[in-house]
């Protein structure tokens, strides 16, 4: 299950640092979480999809390692990038 081309851009253009920022941890955190939330609807719905569960799982360790990371560089982005985004931690 993947975002849209129009929601990925959008999530872009709100999280990102400088204007042709694509990588930068916020973004890459907010892209997984806006992936997530939208498995998390499909799950719902298909309980026995064992696949995507997986694959929520993976993005969700992912998610995690990049809020590390973003923790030990920037305390003060990691905690911006968390409330924005209802994060726990």
């Amino acid at each position: 299950m993947s975002i849209k081309q129009e929601v990925k851009t959008e999530v872009i253009k709100k999280y990102r640092r400088k204007e042709s920022d694509t990588g930068s941890p916020e973004v890459q955190v907010a892209i997984l979480t806006e992936s997530i939330n939208k498995l998390l609807a499909h799950l719902k719905d298909n309980k026995k999809d064992h696949n995507s569960r997986r694959g929520l799982l993976m993005m969700v360790g992912r998610r995690k390692r990049l809020m590390k990371y973003l923790h030990r560089k920037d305390i003060k982005r990691f905690t911006a990038l968390a409330n924005s985004l209802d994060l726990k931690k």
